[in-house]
């Protein structure tokens, strides 16, 4: 999958943030695009959110700070962030039938943050997502060293959150990130 860069990648975004003005009341592009030109780094990460498919756009701003929050936004868990371990520890424990890597490893590769389930929860009061796959979110300590880990989607217009060993891997089940700048 090709990432959009620099321009090519702004001119995505500003038509995505246009069309979905419900996501983010009170924003205006001018102040995303003077936040992105301030910090080139960024656009790498939202050009690798763009390219494994997720779709990302503003869903929030700080305004003390002048911080903008971007989340991925696609209908359904991005499609080249699948068939993933949540985490190293479980996808090392894995004996057989390895997937390709983990879920917090990819995040930090992109430089982005998956969500919690806060964070999830919110993104669903912008829209319907992950009706037909679902999300790993962020998992406690507590949880996690017992082995396990959380996801979440939406069916029957509520947001579940589930359970799973953390070594589980789904071809519907991929994470959704979020990046300030």
């Amino acid at each position: 999958m090709k990432t959009p860069q620099g321009k090519d990648l702004i001119d995505v975004l500003e038509t995505r943030f246009a069309k979905n003005m419900q996501r983010h009341p009170g924003v205006a592009w001018a102040a995303v695009q003077a936040r992105l030109e301030a910090h080139p780094k960024a656009l790498k990460s939202l050009g690798a959110m763009e390219a494994t498919g997720g779709e990302p756009d503003v869903i929030g701003a700080a305004a003390p700070t002048g911080q903008i929050t971007f989340c991925d936004c696609s209908a359904e868990s991005p499609a080249g962030r699948r068939s993933l371990c949540y985490d190293r520890e479980a996808l090392d424990a894995r004996k057989e039938n390895k997937p390709q890597g983990s879920a917090l490893e990819m995040a930090a590769d992109l430089g982005i943050a998956m969500l919690t389930e806060e964070q999830y929860r919110a993104l669903q009061t912008l829209g319907e997502f992950d009706l037909k796959t679902s999300s790993w979110i962020q998992t406690p300590p507590a949880i996690r060293a017992l082995g396990g880990a959380l996801f979440c989607d939406r069916r029957y217009d509520q947001v579940f959150v589930y359970h799973n060993g953390a070594q589980s891997y789904y071809a519907a089940r991929g994470f959704r990130g979020a990046l300030t700048v």
